[in-house]
């Protein structure tokens, strides 16, 4: 699979063999000295790409880059390197969302498929990042009056029930409930409840209720 490694290590005969083996395998590479060089030139996440990260690099650590670009909505998958075998860390990092951890020196044998592994998981979270951007942006498309009817209808109340409680006739509900199935682009009651489940909406509105519904 083609794809571009982003590799952040302060060790630049590292940096270079780590590089020159990527590149051999085929794929783009992009490197750093440091993780805020990284944060400076933020990478785009147009293809499937990779973080190998140094555990331990001077400055913002590894651990602490993987935390900042997690608030910063990156999906791209990280794989720590590091010189020391820890167990208790590497099981913290994978906690934290790391895909792998590699000790060096890393062998061809652990670092092509691990980087394969990475890229084909980045594949998918941007497929599935792309599908709840477009159904964010559906949902946007509602009018204020729209978005309360979807969201009672996704918490299961009837439209007799929902007239009564947004003042209106049971017609106009209808109405209201036919065109947010139709912006939403489902054609079941089931489709809708799962939509509203991907875009965190039944957990909004339990929390907002103070209880489950």
């Amino acid at each position: 699979m083609p794809g571009t490694v982003h590799i952040v290590d302060d060790d630049a005969s590292f940096r270079t063999a780590l590089e020159r083996r990527m590149r051999k395998a085929g794929y783009e590479v992009a490197t750093y000295a440091s993780a805020q060089q990284l944060l400076d030139r933020m990478p785009a996440e147009s293809g499937p790409a990779c973080i190998l990260l140094d555990v331990k690099i001077p400055g913002l650590s590894g651990p602490d880059l993987q935390q900042r670009l997690a608030e910063l909505g990156s999906t791209l998958p990280i794989i720590f390197v590091t010189g020391y075998a820890d167990v208790r860390a590497t099981v913290k990092a994978i906690k934290a969302g790391a895909e792998d951890v590699l000790t060096k020196p890393i062998m061809s044998e652990q670092l092509l498929p691990a980087v394969e592994r990475a890229l084909a998981h980045h594949q998918t979270s941007r497929g599935l990042k792309a599908r709840l951007d477009e159904l964010r942006a559906r949902l946007a498309r509602l009018t204020p009056r729209e978005t309360q009817v979807f969201e009672l209808v996704v918490q299961g109340r009837i439209n007799k029930q929902i007239a009564q409680q947004l003042g209106a006739t049971e017609r106009t509900i209808k109405a209201h409930r036919h065109r947010v199935m139709e912006k939403m682009g489902v054609d079941s009651l089931a489709e809708l409840v799962s939509m509203a489940e991907r875009l965190d909406v039944l957990r909004r509105l339990s929390a907002g209720n103070g209880k489950a519904d």
